[in-house]
């Protein structure tokens, strides 16, 4: 074939083509018109030391594409800027080509792809398997396509960094949290992002090609016509009173937004990036909520309680446990009664761990410690400017226990007015904030605990009948330590492992003596009081027993020996005959109730501290209740330091 026939069967080969199909009919076209077995086009990596074909023919058909190392290449030259041209011999010449050897090569021309800064970035190559005598000839041809291979190389890499930095551009538009939303001079959407769809409540093919005003209320649309008739990028649309825009539904919703303006073809587009306020607020809400639950939850595991401290194995106890499993898999509001001491905040958790909201927060609010004045601000929380101090917005308790539940100990201690309050929560579950107008809306569970009488509160007008009801869905009574004394050689031994192991002391052995005087005292304070016990008793044991002071029993505490007879066990042959008439303390005459045992042992307490009720020595500490619980409990039994002869 003659060097006219053949340039003339190359160019109507590879005219219509580009990229791939390009570049293969092109080694095709090369490797018939030229009469040789093999053909190939490449392109140089960016460290210059392999070679990547981007097409290979060879006899007959098309090979896969390889990569390979330049060096120890007949490549190697032309790679490097020169033309090369082997007329035989090539297998010898380039013993470490093993590749040559496969196609059982014999001879290689090859010409440099070069750009325009003459930058070698690929080649085209000619293999045979007889001699190639006539090499100029190919080398001549080839150079003629040279600068056309080169050219569809670097529109190939042009369109591929196009590609990515569309999808790029793509997904970082539809990735972003704003509503981005672009349009022509005629207010047409051409570019509706994933936030927009979110925002607006309709989906991007609905939207582009249509006009925007159906999502513009009249401000909006009147400070947006202002805003395009501006040159130049506008910072922010937005008026003193506030914008609003439209949803797909027609609803309103306030909005900050930003517009741009870029010319495009010889007609201007604007971009507007917009953002639904008040989705802003709830996100800050949602992370403010965050960061007060993660601090709670930090101080809650600093404080150790689980349900493994339900320590014990009497039927009592048992019965407890039994109803605690049938009403945590309800959502029902559950009241917690029992003394104090007796575990109520233990039975709380134990609700809220075997229910459906086990892994959202139990959040714990003591009614009784929270002043009056700000106990509302607690619960529900408050805006800016509420009251005097208020700051910044607060949220409450409630809405950091949205999705779990709120254990509201002491609940006989709060105010009438927040009862109202409460109320609403229970039974619409939603409330306003202190100062605020908008109503919040929470998936609460409510577990409530106290040790009041809650029906003569009711009729002495210091708590709402219809929040009773609301409470007491599900009642569950926390048995005194005195009714389940099988239990208290198990919580003794607990709690000596736990405080011996604190406090360094090689306690292992709880005497006959001992135990036997612990099971007999009434404990008035319950479990609380036990372990307040057995930690002052390990705390003064030196060796391996524990040792049980005189002092910490009822003689120190001014109990009646009627009330210890009637704490012994009933199989005690002792306590049998005193089991019928032995009766509480006697105050003024009457017999003795459980308000007149507790007076006499807060009494007993405020004593023995010289009446200091806080502090590590305080009363407080000693009883194992806040200082402001105690000053509560003071206050409700009329106990005055003149009380000190009762």
């Amino acid at each position: 074939m003659t060097d006219d026939a053949a340039l003339r069967a190359i160019v109507q080969g590879v005219e219509a083509e580009i990229g791939d199909r390009f570049f293969s009919s092109l080694v095709r076209h090369l490797a018939s018109a030229l009469d040789v077995a093999y053909a190939f086009v490449s392109e140089l990596s960016a460290d210059r030391q392999r070679f990547r074909t981007l097409a290979v023919w060879g006899r007959g058909r098309f090979l896969d594409n390889f990569e390979v190392p330049v060096t120890g290449t007949p490549c190697e030259a032309v790679l490097s800027g020169e033309m090369s041209h082997h007329p035989d011999h090539l297998c010898q010449l380039f013993p470490e080509d093993r590749g040559l050897v496969d196609w059982g090569a014999e001879s290689y021309c090859g010409v440099p792809l070069l750009d325009p800064a003459g930058t070698v970035v690929g080649h085209l190559a000619i293999f045979d398997d007889r001699p190639m005598r006539d090499g100029p000839r190919g080398i001549a041809i080839m150079r003629i396509f040279a600068a056309r291979a080169r050219a569809e190389i670097e529109r190939v890499r042009t369109d591929g960094a196009l590609r990515e930095s569309k999808e790029r551009l793509a997904s970082i538009l539809h990735s972003a949290m704003d509503a981005i939303v672009t349009f022509d001079a005629d207010r047409r959407i051409e570019l509706f992002n994933v936030a927009a769809e979110r925002t607006f409540g309709v989906p991007a093919a609905a939207a582009i090609g249509a006009t925007l005003d159906r999502f513009l209320t009249e401000r909006f649309r009147a400070a947006l016509a202002t805003a395009m008739t501006r040159d130049g990028d506008i910072p922010y649309v937005w008026d003193p009173g506030g914008l609003a825009a439209l949803r797909a539904d027609g609803s309103e919703f306030p909005i900050e937004a930003t517009l741009s303006q870029v010319g495009v073809s010889g007609r201007p587009l604007f971009t507007l990036i917009l953002r639904d306020v008040d989705q802003r607020r709830r996100a800050e809400d949602d992370l403010r909520r965050l960061h007060l639950q993660n601090a709670y939850l930090q101080e809650e595991i600093k404080a150790t309680h689980n349900v493994d401290e339900i320590v014990g194995q009497s039927s009592a106890l048992a019965r407890l446990l039994e109803q605690v499993q049938l009403v945590a898999a309800t959502q029902s509001s559950v009241l917690i009664l029992g003394e104090t001491g007796t575990g109520k905040e233990l039975i709380a958790r134990a609700v809220h761990l075997a229910s459906a909201r086990r892994d959202r927060p139990l959040i714990k609010v003591n009614c009784a410690a929270l002043p009056t004045g700000l106990i509302e601000s607690e619960l529900f929380g408050h805006e800016k400017g509420a009251f005097t101090g208020a700051t910044e917005r607060r949220i409450g308790r409630f809405e950091l226990a949205s999705g779990g539940t709120i254990f509201l100990d002491e609940i006989g201690e709060i105010p009438l007015d927040t009862q109202a309050k409460l109320l609403r929560v229970l039974q619409e579950r939603e409330f306003e904030r202190l100062g605020g107008r908008q109503t919040q809306r929470v998936d609460v569970r409510v577990i409530a605990a106290t040790n009041r009488d809650l029906p003569k509160a009711i009729a002495e007008g210091a708590f709402r009948q219809d929040l009773y009801y609301r409470l007491n869905v599900f009642p569950l009574r926390v048995p005194a330590l005195r009714e389940r004394r099988d239990d208290i050689p198990l919580l003794v031994h607990y709690f000596t492992r736990r405080y011996a192991g604190k406090i360094g002391r090689p306690i292992s052995r709880v005497p006959r003596e001992a135990m036997e005087r612990l099971v007999r005292y009434p404990w008035p304070g319950n479990v609380r009081e036990l372990e307040n016990v057995v930690e002052r008793a390990v705390i003064l044991s030196a060796g391996p027993d524990l040792e049980v002071a005189a002092e910490l029993l009822p003689p120190a505490l001014g109990l009646s020996v009627e009330w210890t007879a009637a704490a012994q066990p009933a199989d005690d042959p002792a306590a049998a005959a005193h089991v019928t008439s032995s009766r509480p303390p006697v105050e003024n005459g009457a017999p003795g109730s459980l308000d007149d045992v507790e007076r006499h042992h807060i009494v007993a307490v405020l004593r023995e501290t010289d009446w200091r009720i806080e502090g590590p020595t305080g009363a407080a500490r000693m009883l194992g209740i806040h200082p402001s619980t105690l000053r509560s409990r003071i206050k409700k039994l009329g106990i005055r330091r003149s009380s000190e002869s009762m």
